[in-house]
């Protein structure tokens, strides 16, 4: 390799990068639907239990989270374990051109599908995209992460977006399978300027921090 070469490295664009992601989410997506009904159960009683455990959680007065789409980890055990512990909690709901707002969580008979591939969304009065000001933990889907913190979306933007109204040093964490999480040094995910970090993980084995985050 010329001298030249080792001093200028080919820096992916934009273009490249999504394809990158792209093919990331392919492969993803093909092997979470290999995942049986039982152990998709098994998984989300395991990620609500983990999740909770999370001395942020545990303390919080109100969170972030999300209603699962299919494919995806679920969440409805941990929906309904946060609201019994009392923890105010709050869940997206996209308008039009992908408008940010929330709702709070109400129960599960509560959510309604609006729109074919949309998640499930709370019935009750919408709060404003402010609202999520109000989370002391951001619980945010992924389809994977790295351990430098790169989490890869469904491609939307929606959450590098709504993120920006949370408090300043509220932690960010991911919710994903254990295999989706990447050592960032032996095969670090596909990452633009625009893409908000998270400082941690959880999965239904346990929770990795990457980055100090307030006790």
């Amino acid at each position: 390799m010329s001298s030249v070469a080792r001093e200028h490295p080919h820096v992916p664009d934009e273009e490249e990068i999504e394809e990158l992601k792209d093919r990331w989410r392919g492969r993803i997506r093909q092997a979470r639907q290999q995942r049986s009904a039982r152990s998709r159960e098994a998984d989300a009683r395991a990620l609500a239990e983990v999740t909770l455990s999370i001395p942020q959680v545990a303390v919080a007065r109100c969170v972030s989270a999300y209603a699962a789409r299919p494919g995806e980890p679920m969440t409805g055990p941990l929906l309904d374990a946060l609201a019994a512990h009392g923890i105010r909690v709050l869940l997206p709901v996209l308008g039009s051109s992908l408008q940010r707002d929330w709702a709070e969580y109400a129960g599960p008979d509560d959510l309604q599908e609006r729109a074919p591939g949309r998640p499930p969304e709370p019935g009750g009065p919408t709060l404003g995209a402010e609202a999520i000001a109000d989370a002391d933990v951001l619980l945010i889907p992924a389809l994977a992460v790295d351990t430098a913190g790169t989490r890869l979306g469904q491609g939307g933007g929606w959450y590098d977006r709504a993120l920006r109204a949370a408090r300043p040093g509220t932690p960010v964490v991911a919710l994903t399978y254990a295999e989706e999480v990447h050592d960032a040094d032996a095969e670090p995910l596909p990452r633009a300027p625009h893409d908000r970090a998270v400082d941690g993980v959880a999965t239904p084995t346990g929770v990795t921090w990457f980055h100090p985050v307030q006790g």
